[in-house]
């Protein structure tokens, strides 16, 4: 068994500047961003499958991030980290310029009310802030159960010049996210993947 580690989660001194990504992971490999990581299943899944890739899991909810803390501990994985914040201001505010590989959207609130759309992760500013971090040859993926939200994030995301389209990127049975495994066989899955050309 491997040893158990301190605590995996980021708690930064400041809240108002790009975080020093790097730093906290000890090492420059490619950066991974599950934003919105629920209760850890995919997040786990790619930290067992992808040594070589670190991994911030990212969720506003407190007794989410303290489950997979737990959970990561006890594997011993060394390359997650977890970031408890609200996801717009993560990617706006805390993730420099230029160095996330790629981020994983899975299941974001949908805000199905018209008069809740402004609540909505994906507009115009969260994808700015999403090219702007973003390595050269990065991607995001992105995944919802719900139809009229996912052509709207699509929209927005192949409205911006800086993304090109590419086919939608499929996780394996083991990294189907809780959400993904309730609606799986309730409704379709919308998936679309975009990158910013190196």
């Amino acid at each position: 068994m491997r040893p158990l580690i301190d605590s995996i989660r980021i708690r930064p001194n400041q809240w108002l500047n790009p975080l020093p990504l790097a730093d906290y992971f000890g090492n420059d490999r490619p950066i991974e961003v599950d934003v919105g990581c629920g209760k850890g299943r995919f997040l786990v899944e790619r930290a067992r499958t992808q040594a070589d890739t670190n991994l911030l899991g990212i969720d506003r909810m407190l007794r989410r991030i303290r489950k997979i803390d737990n959970r990561v501990r006890r594997l011993g994985f060394p390359n997650v980290r977890l970031l408890r914040i609200e996801a717009y201001y993560a990617v706006a505010f805390l993730m420099p310029a230029e160095t996330i590989q790629t981020y994983y959207i899975f299941f974001p609130d949908p805000w199905p009310k018209q008069k809740h759309h402004d609540h909505r992760l994906f507009n115009p500013r969260f994808v700015e802030a999403l090219c702007r971090t973003l390595r050269p040859g990065g991607q995001v993926h992105v995944a919802t159960d719900h139809q009229p939200y996912f052509e709207a994030i699509r929209d927005i995301l192949r409205a911006e010049p800086r993304l090109v389209e590419q086919p939608p990127f499929q996780p394996t049975e083991a990294e189907r996210t809780d959400f993904e495994l309730w609606y799986l066989d309730r409704t379709p899955i919308g998936r679309c993947s975009f990158r910013k050309p190196a």
